[in-house]
């Protein structure tokens, strides 16, 4: 028995279905669609992407950039989170680094997209245009929040289950090699994202080793075992790297937690919209079904099975990384994507399926471009505010009641006071510093003056508390911060909210969610403590 072929007597007629060359052209008219609003927008209001690309403008600029050089530096190690450090500042020395951004993350994009055919056309043994559903899927709440090295490693792992089912068959130094290179490139792009692969080889192989349960034992437990093989370098670099120490959050469990996992991987920022699409979808598979022309392959449900096993045995936090669970059913849809065979031989599925692509995709992208739209005068806003920072600074970032904002406009706001970083060359106490995580670190003597442990900003009340003296029995980056920093950033406010600390603070902007004081310095400074 060969993975990549159905049974016989489930096994599709496709005479006249979509050719070669009609897919492709398909293909990169809707993929030029799905990428309109990153596009037309170079900073998308994703929560951490703009942290990640101040991180590689660092990586660019730090030979060249006397603040930067003085604040940060550059400590590289064999990381599972790599993979834009690797692809965003070799673009940067081109182009802007937004257009460096935009162009990774088009490029997960087709990665994802494209590894999705490649995953469908291993299994059912031909090139099909079902793959092209789903482009709507790109757009997730998981992107949203800005993951970016493992948004692209899971068009990667798409990639690596592709080739692990194209060459089962064959000689096995052939695979394993494959497999081997797969690991080792999904390590350095992301952990989970080397996971997902891990999980996706899992599954394949469990279906193989019940396909092929009438041969003898041994053999066959051998044959499963040895998979894992090409793993045995992953844990050998996780064990040695600063990873496996990394600081962190605790593990936690959380049943609300999972059903919200599910819907992040389905919802863009409309509900509704999401909902009546994902019923617009399974009514048209229940009808293909119903007219035979549909087929899930065994892997399929294989792949379901461990995927909801182990998606409910995950904890939120893993590895210092947070919704470790909830990244997970997006990626697994696009490999159930990839399981589907559809008999498109009739002219009328055919005109239907494309017309159900188009309008689910159509429906996607104008629901992401009318808010990102939305959004954008706020964005532009913020980036204006960061010009009137002198060069070089020391930026501290606070929350204000971030309860009164709503989760859309959440988003854009998080990370943007890293646009000072990009623009004036700031030290910006919310960069990504967290040993075992990035490989930008703050020098040592700035080091008690950031978060290294990615918590989230102090609030206005224990900001303006810890102005002039030091809490008792508590410590922070920000204590006496009128000393050490030049400019605040407060999030999550109004534009009109009045100055908390007149003593300490003078308006310079604001806008939709924010307002950046400066700074004034003390007359005689204290004693440190």
């Amino acid at each position: 028995m060969q993975l990549s072929h159905a049974s016989p007597h489930t096994t599709l007629s496709h005479e006249g279905d979509f050719r070669p060359l009609t897919i492709a052209v398909l293909f990169a008219v809707l993929m030029a669609a799905a990428s309109i609003p990153i596009a037309t927008h170079p900073l998308p209001p994703l929560a951490d992407y703009v942290n990640h690309l101040a991180r590689t403008h660092v990586i660019d600029a730090i030979g060249s950039d006397p603040d930067l050089t003085r604040y940060y530096r550059i400590d590289w190690q064999i990381l599972p989170n790599l993979m834009i450090d690797l692809v965003v500042p070799v673009l940067h020395q081109f182009m802007s680094v937004y257009l460096a951004g935009q162009i990774f993350t088009v490029t997960a994009f087709i990665l994802i997209v494209s590894g999705t055919f490649a995953l469908n056309r291993a299994l059912i043994g031909r090139w099909s245009a079902l793959p092209l559903i789903a482009l709507p899927l790109l757009y997730n709440g998981v992107l949203f929040v800005g993951v970016m090295n493992y948004v692209f490693g899971i068009g990667l792992a798409l990639w690596g289950l592709a080739a692990w089912v194209a060459l089962r068959d064959r000689r096995w130094p052939w695979r394993f090699a494959a497999s081997t290179l797969f690991v080792l490139t999904l390590f350095v792009c992301h952990l989970f994202a080397a996971g997902l692969y891990g999980l996706g080889l899992l599954a394949i192989e469990l279906q193989r080793l019940w396909a092929k349960r009438a041969e003898p034992l041994w053999p066959r437990l051998a044959d499963f075992c040895a998979a894992g093989l090409p793993f045995i370098p992953f844990i050998a670099l996780l064990l040695a790297g600063p990873t496996w120490s990394a600081p962190g959050a605790p593990a936690f469990w959380e049943m609300a937690g999972k059903i919200e996992g599910l819907k992040l991987a389905i919802n863009a920022y409309y509900p509704l919209l999401a909902y009546a699409l994902v019923a617009l979808a399974a009514a048209a598979a229940f009808y293909a079904r119903y007219r035979s022309a549909l087929h899930f392959h065994p892997a399929g449900w294989a792949i379901l099975v461990v995927s909801v096993i182990i998606y409910m045995a995950m904890p939120r936090a893993l590895f210092a990384a947070h919704m470790a669970d909830q990244r997970l059913p997006i990626a697994v849809a696009f490999i159930l994507i990839a399981c589907i065979d559809v008999n498109l031989s009739h002219r009328t599925l055919r005109h239907g399926f494309v017309a159900l692509a188009m309008l689910l995709l159509a429906a996607r992208v104008i629901e992401v471009q009318l808010v990102w739209n939305h959004l954008a005068p706020s964005t532009e806003a913020f980036f204006k505010s960061v010009q009137s920072i002198k060069r070089g600074a020391r930026v501290l970032v606070v929350y204000g009641d971030r309860s009164a904002n709503k989760e859309i406009s959440d988003f854009g706001l998080v990370h943007a006071a890293s646009l000072a970083t990009i623009e004036r060359s700031a030290l910006v106490t919310t960069a990504f510093t967290v040993h075992g995580k990035q490989i930008l670190h703050v020098r040592k003597e700035f080091h008690r003056y950031v978060e290294t442990e990615d918590r989230l900003p102090p609030t206005v009340p224990y900001f303006i508390q810890v102005a002039d003296r030091v809490s008792a029995g508590k410590s922070s980056f920000c204590d006496l911060w009128p000393r050490h920093f030049d400019y605040v950033y407060i999030l999550f406010t109004t534009k009109s909210a009045r100055n908390p600390d007149m003593k300490h603070l003078e308006f310079v902007d604001g806008g939709a969610g924010f307002q950046l004081y400066r700074i004034i310095q003390p007359a005689k400074l204290a004693p440190l403590r």
